[in-house]
């Protein structure tokens, strides 16, 4: 099998570290933006596989396969995918008051993401990784029934609190 991520990975690091000629062709800030957006594709590229073994509707939700990979592995991976995958995010997008990114910085994530592609390989199958918890609505051990909520006066005069930090 192919691994695309892997490529990914090492194409970055082409980028962050070129040949003795190929140093003047590109500037240090548009390779390390190009390997910032390649070491991204490598993680969507190795999440999207995961979840392709696992439950192949999870590849089409961006968001929510990041999410749930805390159910999946560890919950320390699944921390430092979401930090790494958001910074590396960050540097992709160009924002043109801004200076570009250091290739010291996207080598470091380049570290990172191997790190946690091993990880991702080395996760629990499905099978035992998740724990089924039923409904609140299903359990039949309830013997008593659920506790009212006591009614609260309306406030009457004062207007409510609007949200913020807790006093003090």
């Amino acid at each position: 099998m192919k691994d695309d991520a892997r490529e990914l990975v090492s194409a970055a690091e082409s980028l962050l570290r070129p040949a003795p000629g190929a140093a003047g062709q590109l500037g240090p800030g548009v390779r390390a933006r190009a390997a910032a957006v390649l070491l991204r594709l490598a993680l969507d590229q190795r999440l999207d596989d995961f979840w392709h073994g696992i439950a192949p509707a999870m590849t089409r939700k961006a968001k929510h396969r990041m999410l749930c990979l805390e159910a999946y592995a560890d919950r320390g991976t699944a921390r430092r995918w979401r930090l790494t995958w958001s910074a590396l995010s960050g540097v992709c997008h160009h924002r043109v008051p801004e200076l570009p990114p250091v290739p010291a910085e996207i080598h470091a994530r380049l570290l990172e993401v191997r790190t946690l592609l091993d990880a991702l390989d080395g996760a629990p199958p499905a099978a035992t990784a998740v724990t089924r918890v039923p409904a609140p609505g299903l359990l039949a051990d309830r013997t008593t029934a659920p506790a009212a909520t006591p009614a609260r006066e309306p406030r009457v005069g004062r207007p409510a609190p609007k949200p913020g930090p807790p006093p003090g």
